[in-house]
């Protein structure tokens, strides 16, 4: 049982808002379900999830053990882009998963390659076998996956050591010239969870180049490479020189028409376990984002 007191200064609160904000570890889904079931009592009584709190009442919550995450096969179509004994290169689309998380069980990649593929690593466990490394939901361009344990800790040595190259193109509000690099620390922004920053003066070690490829009226297009693999890295790093993925309005960007921000992950660069020699992919620009390109002045 979880008990808080609500104060005065968060009086006209929703109720799912505050309990979001009170118990990040939960997500916003999760609480919203609880309060429908009648698992949050507001001074002893249910309520929806948009009461507004007046403050100084007393909200418990009875959490509910939550069901555990698995994978399973769905036979959700797959571009493979490149593929060996021992690895596999998909074509991500934006808007698709990576893997169950909360709230999200169906749709996801690696439901898809269970479906496709009979041999797939173990070393991500039952959630998330042959994962490498992830993209984010609306972030689309290549994935690499490995098919089996030795691939895996080979493809893993190799991302540490930093041996991959990873290689972006993005759309940015404003205009930038020439090259760059930002090396500032990456961190969870403790004034809201969901996403990161490089506003602080500590967190893990990040490092991105960008290069200008094309200037338009508002936007510039990048050629990003990642020297670091950090969550939402490209999205944190250029929103903090204010510079912002267009589209992400997490990150203060405009919302754009196409409902997804201009973030693609264009080539990728490994060694291939099963041969040992250099392979390169590469992913166009999807439909979307090159309407979008064509569009600007």
């Amino acid at each position: 049982m979880l008990t808080i007191r609500i104060s005065i200064a968060d009086a006209g609160k929703r109720l799912d808002n505050l309990l979001h904000g009170q118990f990040p570890q939960f997500s916003r889904s999760r609480l919203q379900a609880w309060i429908r079931e009648g698992r949050v009592l507001v001074d002893g009584r249910t309520a929806k999830s948009s009461c507004l709190l007046r403050g100084n009442e007393e909200v418990t919550v009875q959490p509910a053990e939550l069901p555990p995450l698995r994978a399973t096969a769905e036979d959700i179509p797959l571009a493979v882009l490149y593929e060996d004994e021992s690895a596999i290169v998909i074509d991500k689309p934006a808007g698709m998963v990576v893997h169950a998380g909360a709230g999200i069980h169906e749709g996801t990649l690696v439901n898809a390659l269970l479906h496709r593929f009979t041999s797939l690593s173990s070393l991500g466990g039952e959630l998330r076998p042959g994962i490498v490394h992830r993209l984010d939901r609306f972030t689309s361009g290549v994935l690499l996956v490995a098919k089996n344990d030795s691939a895996h800790r080979d493809l893993a040595a190799q991302f540490a050591s930093r041996q991959v190259k990873k290689t972006y193109v993005t759309l940015v509000e404003g205009r930038l010239e020439g090259k760059g690099r930002i090396e500032k620390p990456i961190t969870r922004d403790p004034r809201n969870r969901a996403r990161m920053t490089a506003r602080l003066e500590f967190g893990r070690p990040s490092l991105t180049s960008w290069e200008s490829v094309r200037n338009f009226a508002d936007y510039t297009y990048l050629q990003i490479d990642l020297g670091t693999g950090r969550t939402h890295q490209i999205r944190a790093h250029m929103a903090s020189i204010g510079h912002p993925v267009a589209g992400d309005k997490l990150y203060g960007a405009e919302p754009s028409p196409w409902n997804r921000y201009f973030l693609h992950a264009h080539r990728l660069v490994f060694r291939s376990p099963a041969s040992g020699t250099s392979v390169t992919v590469e992913s166009p620009l999807p439909p979307d984002l090159a309407e979008w390109k064509a569009s600007l002045r």
